[in-house]
């Protein structure tokens, strides 16, 4: 037996495992279609390019375009050449590649594949931390210039309406009462109330300003109840005490809410190694949406170091017609992209929007993922005949958010700019298939706890490193407890998860509400040092801040992979990414060497994969 080496690997290695990691190989070849076709994978490393994705890079890359147009598909197309073409799959494509997806994750013998990698992973981890527990904290203290107060963290799933805690609103609020009372805040059919007015007219006396009386904390009575949180938005249950306080499109034209954002603001640069992507609504009732906010964030000089902006839109196009908004699907989606189409053509259109855009990283859709909806199939109506007052599944906003992101993000990309990144709420609760459809068309996802119920989803995650932003204190108030959150196992097994605050004004008690994320994870789950850095790195790597900052950050040269770890910034011990890499590309060589004909030539880190093997 001399010379012959042992690896569990090997009892995988069957004639009858060779099907089932062809198909999981055949699911990552999707992703990757998916993510040159909207350009994401200049965002994020796709974990194999085929040559024709090459190419197909390369087409983007030399194309000029002359004009845009909304197609009858309800997807923006370009003109090149005097033709207009539509450069990503079609809904019917979409549909048969989620089938796919969602056909693997049913197999039952993937089922138990995938479980025993995963449980692998796991107990291969945690046999690790109990050998090199102490080779980790001696690498932190020799080699390291920081503890985890000094890396930089981010907070990559936070909404702006909800970003300060609720006693942040309510000395807001406070003082604002007392001190301007005579400031007109809203128009009524009687007239123009000041907000003495509107306070004496709720009834709401100064005395009776406290954090109990505000309710916004989301404490027990909103478990499984969304519609229930979606109320503690309203100060003191009032929704014009929000209108006037938390929107941006009011009467004040969003004073006080960027006086608040100020002040938030004001933290970040006190803390100094905390940054957020504040999620703001667009909701495609009028093309005059973005004019508003791009006027909004620039006048009030809402631009940080320390944030970036995230677009989400809410998928409630059931309430916007029913209100009489607007009048189809296509049309909301005309109302969010057509704006963004326009001013990337001529930035001189308008010069707010296109110094806004700046800012802007990327997009999300967000709302409650537990209500029933039809099931998908292929004939759903075109977006300009979707007119029925039933909102559209999952799947249907996910298909045309992306494919509209992928078409403004090839004409971006011919003008010189870096494109938009999608990363919706998906996994937070409802049916796990929709992380089917993030799987294919997302650079990154927010919560994904769902993953806990499909094993061969979370094995395939894992496999495209996909970032999850997981809110445990959210999750804690609305669908699930903390002892049964999935973080813990999810980060033992090595999939990219971030800790994130979701919503600090219904969850949170302190002025940093990512610190206090963190202090409970670590305190609940027993993290180490060494623990917390991998996940503050996770969120750096996540984010969409620009790559040139985030390698100061990680403290990496212009020339060095985003990958690559310093321990000197990152205080994650190199024998940690070690270890992770090499599970890693473990399990990809199961997929890829065993799976597929031949490993990719261009899959990441193939040098790696020589040197591990030596």
């Amino acid at each position: 037996m001399d010379g012959v080496t042992f690896s569990w690997n090997d009892f995988e290695l069957t004639e009858k495992n060779k099907f089932i990691y062809e198909r999981l190989a055949q699911c990552v070849e999707k992703r990757s279609k998916y993510l040159v076709f909207s350009l994401q994978n200049k965002l994020v490393k796709s974990v194999i390019n085929k040559d024709e994705h090459i190419e197909l890079m390369q087409d983007f890359q030399s194309a000029t375009y002359t004009n845009y147009m909304f197609d009858q598909s309800g997807i923006y197309t370009l003109c090149r050449n005097g033709e207009y073409n539509l450069a990503v799959p079609s809904l019917k494509e979409f549909y048969m590649d989620s089938e796919f997806i969602i056909s693997v994750a049913n197999h039952r013998p993937t089922k138990s594949l995938c479980f025993r990698r995963l449980e692998n992973l796991r107990h291969n981890f945690l046999m690790y931390k109990n050998l090199s527990a102490d080779r980790e904290k001696n690498e932190q203290k020799n080699e390291s210039k920081k503890d985890f107060y000094k890396v930089v963290k981010v907070d990559t799933h936070v909404h702006h309406s909800a970003c300060m805690n609720s006693k942040h609103l309510l000395k807001f609020i406070k003082h604002k009462v007392q001190n301007n009372a005579k400031d007109k805040v809203l128009t009524r059919e009687d007239g123009v109330m000041t907000l003495g007015e509107v306070f004496n007219r709720l009834n709401i006396p100064i005395d009776n300003f406290c954090i109990d009386s505000l309710d916004t904390h989301a404490l027990t009575d909103t478990f499984q109840r969304f519609d229930r949180f979606n109320a503690k938005y309203n100060p003191y249950g009032q929704p014009i005490l929000r209108d006037i306080f938390l929107k941006h499109d009011n009467y004040i034209k969003g004073r006080y809410l960027s006086e608040l954002t100020k002040q938030v603001f004001n933290l970040f640069d006190d803390s100094k190694y905390s940054y957020a992507e504040y999620r703001i609504s667009i909701y495609g009732k009028s093309k005059s949406e973005w004019a508003n906010l791009s006027k909004w964030v620039i006048k009030n000089n809402l631009i940080s170091q320390h944030v970036k902006w995230l677009i989400q839109i809410p998928r409630i196009f059931y309430v916007m017609i029913e209100n009489g908004q607007i009048n189809s699907f296509g049309e909301m989606l005309e109302n969010i992209f057509e704006p963004l189409f326009a001013v990337t053509m001529d930035p001189n259109s308008n010069p707010e929007l296109a110094k806004f855009l700046t800012e802007l990283v990327g997009f999300d859709t967000v709302d409650d993922e537990s209500l029933k909806e039809r099931r998908y199939h292929k004939k759903f109506p075109v977006p300009n005949d979707w007119r029925l007052k039933e909102n559209p599944p999952y799947s249907y906003y996910i298909y045309y958010i992306y494919s509209n992101i992928a078409v403004l993000n090839q004409l971006r990309l011919s003008k010189g700019l870096q494109p938009f990144s999608f990363r919706p709420h998906c996994g937070e609760t409802g049916d796990w298939e929709h992380l089917a459809f993030a799987f294919l068309t997302a650079k990154s996802i927010n919560h994904g706890v769902q993953l806990r119920k499909c094993l061969p989803l979370q094995y395939l995650y894992y496999i495209c490193k996909i970032g999850l932003a997981m809110s445990p204190l959210s999750n804690n108030s609305l669908f699930i407890s903390v002892e049964k959150n999935p973080f813990p196992d999810f980060f033992a097994k090595g999939l990219n998860v971030s800790l994130s605050t979701d919503d600090p004004l219904q969850f949170h008690f302190t002025k940093e509400p990512l610190m206090e994320e963190y202090s409970i994870a670590t305190q609940i789950w027993k993290l180490s040092s060494a623990d917390q850095c991998e996940i503050a790195r996770n969120s750096v790597l996540q984010s969409d801040f620009p790559n040139e900052l985030k390698r100061t950050w990680l403290g990496l040269n212009l020339n060095d992979d985003i990958n690559k770890n310093n321990v000197q910034y990152t205080n994650v011990p190199n024998m940690r990414i070690y270890f992770r890499n090499l599970l890693w590309l473990g399990e990809y060589k199961l997929v890829f060497t065993f799976g597929a004909s031949q490993l990719p030539e261009n899959c990441l880190n193939s040098s790696d994969l020589k040197k591990y093997d030596q």
